[in-house]
């Protein structure tokens, strides 16, 4: 197959067209910046310059694949707006072109909202974070525009390689202060990179529509805990701060909350209609080799 992938040079979207291509499969990838093509095509996939505020020059590309896979993320603008331009953007060549195309939309386990120690799945009634409360909408635009095959996945916090959102306890335990919001007890939804791209491929290639998918692994650490991991493998005597939820959305804004959830979320539909696994056993267990990836990435 022919694959699209937007933020191809990013966090998700790299390991994600990486693993398309290992699959096999001609991946083109949407990237902002000229130096990114070095990155991209090493790993022999073709880089196409274009960003989600103008991405004009990639309009003929998307034609010619019959899979687009949207992982890009501006984070410097209002970025569900600009997330949901350009999804109206992937859908209506979609419908162009290569017939049938699959769509796959990239939104996440803050749907949810505060889960506390509820299993949730994909049946669950939404309940948004504040920051992603317009997220819902870019799903059912994805599931519901006809003529294409709209798949969404909803992975959980990130962890491995570069490092998401665990790359901060790593910078922290650097520096000296580790800063949590609310009392680290509560659990993030974690997947392994590696583990998310798969399940990417797997979508890719499952001739499925009009589904959603929580990716996420099976380790139920907490917050408190993994700091720790992240701490103890980045061999530091860093403190810890634990900010109020008040204090933290002062400077933090919105992504805060995001930040203090307490989610536990189900991923048996993956395994059961894609035939995904998740192989790593969680961020606790290999901390340091983590630490070792995040520092070879900064």
């Amino acid at each position: 197959m022919k694959v699209f992938v937007t933020g191809a040079s990013g966090y998700v979207g790299f390991a994600a067209a990486c693993a398309l291509r290992r699959a096999g499969h001609a991946v083109y990838g949407m990237v902002r910046r000229k130096e990114a093509e070095v990155l991209l095509r090493r790993a022999e996939i073709h880089p196409v310059i274009a960003t989600m505020q103008n991405p004009a020059g990639v309009y003929a590309t998307i034609e010619q694949c019959s899979v687009l896979i949207h992982a890009a993320a501006d984070y410097q603008t209002d970025t569900l707006k600009l997330d949901r331009q350009m999804m109206e953007v992937l859908l209506a060549i979609a419908r162009r072109g290569a017939q049938p195309k699959t769509v796959i939309y990239t939104s996440g386990v803050w749907v949810y909202g505060d889960t506390d120690d509820e299993l949730v799945d994909e049946t669950t009634p939404l309940n948004p974070a504040q920051l992603v409360k317009n997220r819902p909408d870019i799903e059912r635009l994805v599931l519901e525009t006809p003529g294409i095959r709209g798949l969404v996945a909803r992975p959980g916090c990130v962890y491995g390689g570069r490092g998401g959102l665990t790359g901060t306890w790593f910078s922290g335990a650097e520096t000296g202060e580790v800063s949590i919001v609310g009392d680290g007890d509560n659990r993030w939804a974690m997947v392994h990179v590696e583990d998310l791209a798969d399940a990417y491929l797997k979508l890719a290639e499952s001739g499925l529509r009009g589904e959603v998918f929580d990716i996420t692994d099976r380790s139920r650490a907490t917050v408190n805990e993994m700091a720790a991991a992240a701490v103890i493998a980045a061999r530091s005597k860093a403190k810890f701060r634990h900010l109020p939820l008040a204090e933290a959305q002062q400077s933090m804004g919105d992504f805060a909350a995001c930040l203090a959830l307490d989610q536990h979320v189900d991923a048996r539909k993956a395994v059961r209609l894609l035939g995904w696994q998740p192989r790593h056993g969680g961020f606790v267990d290999g901390a340091e080799t983590y630490y070792q990836a995040w520092k070879a990435w900064s």
